[in-house]
């Protein structure tokens, strides 16, 4: 797979480097035919001639192949990732992986566990139904306390402290409250064997010789219906139908259900395994989750989907707490044992049903094969995890969300780390990502807006015989201003929580739509065009200062220009060369503030308001960076045309100068802006 990869580049490389050379060579033949038929080579022309005219034509063809091709896009986007993953980590999001800053964006269904990202994992026993009598209690404590891994202690604050299975510890602790140290149960018991809980039995047992009295027993804990099918027996000749209502009411409260079973190995009952009890144990749910789900699904239309191996009755009734079930939904759960007994095809026709949104009782195999099936259905999927047994699943979906408190093997496999386990979280990532998205987009608009226009420009100059009025070093600037501080102010931007109450993008959608098409051709053209007619204005009159340029004849000669192609002069000043590239940079100075409010409520006028009227509005649509940038590529104009100018070809300009082009250029802004204003109020009316 990688040579395969490397193969398509080397393919790539070789593909842009024919194109390039095409290009060159059309700009030269088609500049050699222009040139000779409009009579430009005179009857004694010699080789020298042609060979300056070749050379100039190559130079002229490089330079357009340096602006037209976006060769800094990657470095571009890989500087907005970068920028993103910090700041996500600040927001509590550690992304290993960079692709999944933006990827987290697009996701369509998030498949989320229950304990610790819904609820507080903080799990407590809150009922307890033991039958039988002493014997039977002293058995399921002793059950509580051999048959487990977990710790509970007191750490050098007095304050009680865990390490182990969340359901363990609580019900260690459940056990403390009693009044019974779980300590010295498992003190006076030797453990023989031990099968450790795992999501396919779902259920724990542990063979241990009481040394009070001799005898060797097996415990067992697990899920209730589980032990139900195992036992050979119920303490305290109880019912079946008692404990499944039991169990039922322990559901309708959203408690996890455990039940409890002892067998003697030897003696006078052996063999028999016997039912003792059921307690339940409830995790609360967060306090942010119930806004985040709104959120997410409601207003960001992230379809959630909970994979839990709690009861369905637990699971929906958490569904509800949450606001992802409405009160009398049904139908809105499967087992994990139902949906593996689904074909494909039947799974991915019920995934298509948007009133599907759980899956219980699940098992690792159920949540990778959820998934896929969501991804064959065209589903971009995020999904969390926590242990072990998930990385299957979050090494599959387009974006695996690991918890902070998770196995280290979760977190290799996952593609970001959510720190603090909270849901809430989550939609801050979809934020970054779908707000990273949108800078790209910005800087995309940006960049070709200015490519277009120096094309044209560097194309116009050539084949009207005319010195190109931006040089290499020029365009090299020009490029860096595109390339690198463009990408820096647009990806510093904070993140726009607007972005939240749009659907996600399509996946096969264009990162240029017809929208940015428009923008770009609109502005490119009338860039172009302003351009175009202060090059010929300088053709035709001789300046000393830019206030010139608004003179009744500069204006005249200024429109005329488009139709005029001639020139009056051998070559342009160098004072003349600084004002038209200044003029250039100034306008893409300008334009940088267009891109920056592409697709926002918000334009400069509300901002100036907001200034003085909601201060934190303004500081939530700007950035240090953006402002900074932004200064830096002005003052940067400035001390290169002053201090610069034998390298880029150009004469200081007076402060009076920039002022003028500044004034001239900024209608570029103002215009747009106006009208974003008017639109942003209509919709705010709306």
């Amino acid at each position: 797979k990688h040579k395969s990869e490397q193969s398509i580049k080397s393919i790539r490389g070789c593909v842009h480097a024919v194109m390039a050379t095409v290009i060159a060579v059309l700009i030269v033949v088609g500049r050699l035919i222009f040139y000779a038929a409009s009579g430009g080579f005179s009857s004694g022309v010699g080789f020298i001639q042609i060979a300056e005219f070749i050379l100039a034509s190559i130079m002229i063809a490089v330079t357009l192949i340096v602006v037209a091709v976006p060769e800094g896009l990657p470095m571009s986007v890989t500087v907005s990732l970068a920028l993103s993953m910090r700041r996500m980590l600040k927001e509590n999001n550690l992304v290993r992986k960079l692709h999944a800053c933006e990827t987290m964006g697009a996701a369509t269904v998030i498949c989320t566990d229950k304990t610790g990202t819904l609820t507080k994992n903080q799990m407590t026993v809150m009922e307890t139904d033991i039958y039988g009598g002493e014997s039977e209690l002293l058995d399921v404590q002793n059950n509580i306390a051999v048959n487990s891994t977990a710790e509970v202690f007191r750490d050098t604050d007095g304050r009680l402290t865990s390490i182990g299975n969340p359901t363990e510890v609580a019900l260690l602790k459940w056990l403390h409250k009693t009044g019974t140290e779980y300590t010295s149960c498992r003190e006076s018991a030797t453990v023989a064997e031990q099968i450790p809980f795992t999501s396919e039995t779902k259920s724990m047992q542990t063979v241990a010789v009481l040394s009070s009295t001799g005898e060797k027993v097996r415990f067992v804990k697990g899920a209730p219906e589980i032990l139900l099918d195992m036992c050979d027996e119920i303490a305290g000749n109880v019912s079946r139908e008692h404990i499944l209502e039991t169990l039922a009411g322990y559901q309708a409260k959203a408690m996890r259900t455990l039940a409890f079973a002892t067998q003697r190995l030897d003696g006078a009952s052996c063999g028999k395994l016997v039912f003792q009890g059921v307690v339940g144990i409830a995790d609360p749910v967060r306090d942010d989750v119930k806004e985040a789900i709104h959120i997410c699904k409601d207003k960001a239309k992230v379809r959630v989907i909970i994979v839990t191996g709690d009861t369905p009755g637990t699971a929906t009734e958490i569904g509800r707490q949450i606001g992802l079930v409405a009160e009398g939904e049904e139908n809105v759960t499967i087992t994990g044992t139902e949906f593996a007994a689904l074909t494909d095809e039947e799974a991915r026709e019920l995934l298509r049903n948007p009133a599907f949104k759980i899956i219980s009782r699940a098992r690792p195999d159920d949540k990778a094969r959820l998934v896929t099936l969501l991804q064959a259905n065209g589903e971009v999927v995020a999904v969390t995890g926590d242990g072990t047994n998930d990385a299957p699943a979050l090494s599959k979906a387009q974006v695996g969300l690991s918890m902070g408190d998770g196995t280290s093997r979760a977190k290799e496999a996952s593609d970001i780390t959510i720190i603090d386990n909270s849901f809430s979280s989550i939609n801050k990532a979809i934020m970054w990502g779908r707000s990273l998205y949108l800078n790209i987009q910005r800087f995309i608009i940006f960049q070709m807006t200015i490519n277009l226009c120096a094309c044209l420009i560097v194309l116009l100059g050539s084949f009207i015989g005319l010195d190109s009025p931006l040089t290499v070093t020029q365009m090299l600037w020009v490029n860096l201003i595109m390339d690198t501080f463009a990408a820096m102010a647009l990806s510093s931007l904070p993140a726009d929580r607007k972005v939240l109450h749009e659907k996600p993008r399509k996946p096969d959608s264009h990162i240029i739509n017809r929208r940015m098409s428009a923008r770009i051709i609109g502005f490119g053209l009338v860039f172009f065009m302003l351009l175009a007619g202060l090059w010929q204005l300088l053709w035709h009159t001789d300046i000393s200062c830019v206030r010139d340029l608004v003179r009744p004849d500069s204006l005249k000669l200024f429109v005329t220009g488009f139709t005029d192609l001639t020139h009056t002069k051998a070559h342009l000043s160098g004072y003349e060369l600084g004002v038209f590239f200044s003029f250039f940079v100034i306008l893409q100075f300008w334009n940088l503030f267009n891109a920056k409010y592409y697709k926002t409520d918000r334009s400069l006028i509300i901002d100036i308001v907001d200034l003085f009227r909601a201060p934190e509005k303004v500081k939530g649509s700007y950035s240090q960076g953006f402002i900074l940038i932004s200064l830096v590529i002005l003052l940067g104009q400035v001390l290169i045309v002053t201090f610069a100018g034998r390298m880029f070809n150009v004469s200081p300009l007076a402060f009076a100068d920039w002022l003028w082009i500044l004034l001239l250029t900024s209608p570029v802004l103002v215009v747009s802006d106006l009208v974003r204003t008017v639109v942003n109020v209509r919709k705010m009316e709306r």
